[in-house]
């Protein structure tokens, strides 16, 4: 049997020997303060050195932190464009080819080739070509000179955004016109020693072709569709004196709008 005195000692160092119990209000404090020194550690935030993706990191508020992004060249395809040239435009297209390749070469920076075999001049962009648009600017202008503009005209469309070309057909303003009643229709249009197309390209500030029973006409949008109107008009069968004074009214309004 113990001593009475050896159980009093061991309650005692019981009741001295209590272990702390941590609640929950302690342990969350805990938790906060190590996320905490885990944001604020500069190395959570910078970007990765072998470009691989890393976790997430979020700062103090919630709100995803992401590494600075990098330029980079952006990738242009190369590009080809082929426009046919008619045969009774190959003999003018050789004579004018070195007026007609330094302004796509240098201004556009393109490849330009002239295919004399399959009747075809070849574009094709390359890694010094700046613009996207560059490509369709240089067809445009190889197809207005195909069509049988002044090489003067048409590289306008090189240098000017605002221009344009529309084409018709006469036959499909009036569809009823025979052979002798087209050829006058595009006398009336031309004019005796080409008068009244001068006077349209002059009073709409345009350019007109006449190629067979087509009708090329180059332009700002708005002085296109007054080119047409007279055009039209002289199909249908106005006389040349009304004509003429339809296009100095026009004129007239053309310079008091500028």
């Amino acid at each position: 049997m113990p001593a009475p005195t050896a159980l009093l000692q061991s309650t005692a160092a019981s009741k001295n020997t209590t272990i702390p119990i941590q609640t929950e209000q302690e342990e969350e404090l805990i938790l906060d303060i190590q996320d905490a020194t885990g944001l604020t550690d500069p190395a959570a935030a910078a970007p990765p050195a072998n470009g691989e993706e890393s976790e997430m990191v979020v700062d103090e508020e919630g709100r995803p932190r992401f590494a600075p992004g990098r330029d980079v060249d952006p990738v242009r395809r190369v590009e080809t464009r082929k426009i046919p040239i008619p045969p009774n435009r190959m003999s003018a297209l050789k004579s004018n080819w070195t007026k007609i390749y330094p302004p796509l070469v240098d201004h556009c920076k393109l490849q330009v080739r002239m295919n004399i075999k399959d009747k075809r001049v070849e574009l094709r962009s390359n890694r010094a070509t700046v613009s996207n648009e560059a490509l369709q600017m240089g067809a445009d202008f190889i197809s207005a000179f195909a069509m049988g503009f002044d090489i003067d005209d048409a590289i306008a469309l090189l240098r000017l955004d605002s221009l344009y070309i529309q084409s018709f057909d006469i036959k499909d303003v009036k569809q009823t016109l025979g052979p002798d009643a087209l050829g006058r229709a595009i006398g009336r249009i031309a004019g005796k020693d080409g008068k009244m197309k001068f006077a349209i390209e002059n009073a709409t500030k345009t350019r007109v072709v006449l190629a067979g029973s087509r009708v090329h006409i180059l332009g700002a949008f708005e002085n296109i569709g007054m080119a047409r109107e007279s055009i039209v008009s002289l199909v249908l069968g106005q006389q040349p004196g009304k004509a003429f004074n339809s296009l100095r009214i026009i004129a007239g309004r053309m310079k008091e709008r500028f």
